[in-house]
């Protein structure tokens, strides 16, 4: 029905629009002032449209008298900064106990609003009556330490500990243990390295059931591992105890199982290591092989013994020569380190060296048959170590030898690296700092590729 109408308007309007223009024809075209009616029409046109032109000039993109020309505050307005002043931030990671009642998680969060600080991210550990809150704050970068805690306790916090947070910790914890798992799993020298990663800074000590050098081992724990406050052990996949402590912050049970879960883990799966290899060309034109060495390779590196000389064996063992082998066992495992084998053609192994987790510290030790001394194996398998020590996140590496040891000696200052030197009645100790070696080590002997071992 509407469109029925509709259409007949449109009919209608037609029909009026060409009797008009009919009209105005005959009119110009018949009547004697057509001429100068048409003439007149036409400066009607022109004056009409310069007169439009002018006002959209005048008067174009104007709001509308409506628009108060408001517009919402930036950023850096609504935190109180001068208009193009952007803020800098600062990450955080703090733990603080409150009591497990309702609104005592509100209280804190808004004590932290109140100082613009942003909440990344929060895991919670119940302690019976009370929690442990665990967060990852962003905060304005001049707020310091000292007022996000005095916040904290003003809205009931107790036992607030805080401390500076980087980009990595932005990782939520699942997919942060995850990744420590698998790193477990593929390489047993990583489980101190991933308690550490895990536990935040710590002291891990594995211990064996039998010390190397004899005496007796320490106390067992149970399966289910032991906490005690800022202490944790747990039983180690052989039998021994590794101990892990945190001084400056109570572990929490959370903290315990997921420790303990990553132990049974590499306790399932056994010994093992990366089966990776380089081929290396020596200056002399000898090929050489560096892998990985691990407890299958015990009587290889037994008979290397056998083949070094005494004062070898005494330089690098700095006591008896015939205990050198009860160390061994110990050395290769990788539950204590890891250890780079050197190996001929033939298999046969002429150089081995250790990278040992020594508690916070780190060790390195290098023996190399005599025949292959001050052929540059030496050197490669330092700078190797280091390489793997920095790539597992070591402060330092530390070596022990006599001072009478020119070629240990030549092989660390090699390094390129800021060298400490403490000498006690012939027994040097060399200490590189490894703040400096992340751009400049050597690649691990994990990534293959051949290569020129350097004197």
């Amino acid at each position: 029905m509407h469109h029925w109408r509709r259409d007949v308007v449109e009919l209608a309007a037609l029909f009026t629009a060409v009797a008009v223009a009919d009209a105005v024809a005959n009119l110009v075209g018949h009547g004697p002032d057509g001429p100068a009616l048409l003439a007149v029409s036409a400066a009607l046109l022109v004056a009409t449209a310069g007169f439009h032109t002018w006002w959209a000039r005048r008067h174009g993109h104007a709001p509308p008298t409506s628009d108060t020309d408001a517009r919402p505050p930036s950023a850096e307005e609504q935190a109180g900064l001068p208009a193009g002043v952007a803020e800098e931030s600062a990450l955080w990671r703090m733990r603080t106990t409150v009591k497990d009642a309702p609104g005592s998680l509100a209280a804190l969060c808004a004590a932290l609003a109140g100082h613009r600080v942003d909440i990344l991210s929060l895991q919670t550990h119940p302690l019976g009556e009370d929690t442990v809150d665990e967060f990852l704050l962003r905060a304005p970068g001049p707020l310091a330490a000292a007022e996000i805690t005095r916040a904290v306790a003003l809205a009931g916090g107790s036992g607030t500990w805080i401390e500076r947070a980087d980009a990595h910790d932005l990782v939520d914890a699942p997919t942060r243990v995850l990744g420590l798992a698998t790193r477990t799993a593929l390489d047993a020298a990583e489980l101190p390295l991933a308690l550490r990663q895990l536990l935040g800074r710590c002291t891990i000590r594995s211990l064996p059931a039998s010390p190397a050098g004899g005496g007796r081992g320490p106390a067992g724990v149970p399966v289910e591992g032991v906490l005690e406050d800022t202490v944790m052990r747990l039983r180690a996949p052989e039998g021994g105890v590794i101990t892990v402590e945190r001084p400056y912050l109570p572990f929490t049970p959370t903290e315990f199982a997921r420790a303990r879960a990553l132990v049974e883990l590499d306790a399932r799966l056994g010994p093992r290591v990366p089966r990776g290899q380089d081929v290396l060309t020596l200056p002399e034109g000898n090929a050489i092989t560096v892998r990985r060495a691990d407890t299958g390779d015990l009587e290889a590196a037994k008979a290397m013994h056998e083949r070094c000389s005494p004062r070898t064996l005494g330089m690098r063992y700095h006591g008896p020569v015939g205990d050198a082998d009860r160390y061994l066992n110990h050395l290769l495992s990788p539950r204590f380190g890891r250890t780079l084998a050197v190996q001929t053609p033939s298999g046969r192994i002429v150089g081995l060296g250790h990278l040992l987790w020594d508690g916070d510290e780190t060790e390195v030790a290098l023996l190399v048959e005599d025949q292959w001394q001050r052929r540059g194996v030496g050197a490669e398998l330092l700078g190797r170590l280091v390489a793997m020590a920095v790539e597992a996140g070591c402060a330092s590496v530390y070596a022990v030898t006599q001072a009478s040891n020119t070629g240990m000696v030549a092989a660390m200052r090699g390094l390129g690296l800021p060298l400490d030197y403490q000498i006690e009645e012939g027994t040097l100790v060399i200490t590189a700092r490894l703040e400096t070696a992340a751009a400049g080590a050597r690649v691990p002997s994990e990534q293959l590729g051949e290569r020129v071992a350097r004197d």
